[in-house]
């Protein structure tokens, strides 16, 4: 009877520890009503839990890294994490760990800044693709890659910023998310001329995009992470905004947005968890990393924080993957120069 009568009020409940739980309950049966409930709920941070989901593996990685680390990508199926870092002529780009923590590879194959970076497992192939924001001969692209380094093939014009997508031109593009179908979204614009979300075939036609400056809908102010949930909505971190925006994936059509959550902080990334329970969300300027109730299927509804991980000051979490077989969260920190794993608790 309740769940019908008090269906968000019940959605709430089961996201709260339990005396926050019956604080609620005891409200409900003295107001007599839930718009009295909901009311107090102002006053009880909606993320508040008795225990955390996620807790810090302190022995992960084995070996430090020698770079600012700007991405970091999964390879469930190997086991592997790929991290792309930055710094000087003798920094590799991009490094290769296993998810226990030990260093394996690294490479530095025709890239000069890595913004983002993706890992694609198909039945056939791995891939890794990286998108590189830096201004000379190489930049402005996104790449695929093998997972020793070998180059594969180019999207963009490299060297040159643009707007164009006939032939394919970027700046600064920052983040590309490819399903195993081949189909490619990329969210280009990192602070260049562009802010807009594109869809590509894997033959790099253009299938739908957005791509307006501006606050109103669908319209980005740097857009800097992409993701796909398993219903076939398209999620983006549209960072300067402060909110993350909801597209359906064959249509492009506008589904909603959430920025109640952001009062202090947009969004720097968006992932979700192998069972599509949470969002997992940085924040660069808070040091914060929040994990979101997933939005239910068929609707977008509020964004409620379940729990969140406070990080220290001037780590500035920029993007963060999450791998599928195990759910541990990995962080890519500039600030710290180092990637954090938490493990899942729930």
């Amino acid at each position: 009877m309740a769940a019908r009568r008090y269906p968000r009020l019940c959605r709430l409940l089961a996201g709260l520890g339990g005396a926050a739980s019956l604080v609620l309950l005891i409200s409900l049966y003295t107001a007599g009503s839930e718009v009295q409930v909901l009311s107090e709920l102002t006053f009880f941070p909606l993320w508040r839990r008795e225990k955390p989901l996620y807790k810090l593996d302190v022995n992960w990685p084995l070996i430090p890294f020698t770079g600012q680390t700007f991405c970091v990508a999964v390879d469930d199926v190997n086991g592997l994490v790929y991290v792309g870092q930055r710094g000087d002529e003798n920094v590799p780009k991009v490094v290769v760990y296993t998810e226990d923590g030990y260093f394996l590879q690294a490479w530095n194959a025709s890239i000069e800044m890595p913004h983002g970076i993706f890992v694609l497992n198909t039945p056939n192939a791995t891939s890794v693709w990286i998108t590189d924001v830096g201004t000379g001969k190489y930049g402005h692209t996104i790449k695929q890659y093998t997972p020793s380094g070998e180059l594969l093939q180019v999207i963009g014009t490299a060297g040159r910023a643009g707007s164009g997508t006939n032939p394919l031109q970027f700046d600064q593009p920052a983040e590309i998310f490819v399903e195993e179908s081949g189909d490619i979204y990329i969210v280009d614009g990192d602070g260049g001329l562009n802010n807009r979300l594109v869809k590509l075939t894997p033959d790099f036609k253009t299938l739908w995009l957005h791509g307006e400056n501006g606050s109103g809908t669908a319209q980005f102010n740097i857009p800097h992470s992409v993701t796909v949930d398993a219903v076939g909505r398209v999620w983006v971190a549209d960072r300067a905004n402060w909110r993350i925006q909801a597209f359906q994936k064959t249509t492009g059509e506008w589904l909603g947005c959430w920025n109640s959550c952001f009062t202090q902080d947009g969004p720097s990334s968006v992932r979700l968890t192998p069972d599509q329970r949470y969002m997992i969300v940085a924040h660069i300027n808070i040091d914060r990393v929040s994990i979101l109730a997933a939005p239910p299927v068929g609707s977008i509804e509020d964004c409620v924080v379940m729990d969140t991980i406070q990080l220290a000051s001037e780590v500035k979490p920029h993007l963060v993957d999450v791998s599928k077989k195990t759910g541990a969260i990995y962080v890519a920190e500039i600030g710290a120069q180092q990637v954090q794993k938490y493990v899942p608790l729930y």
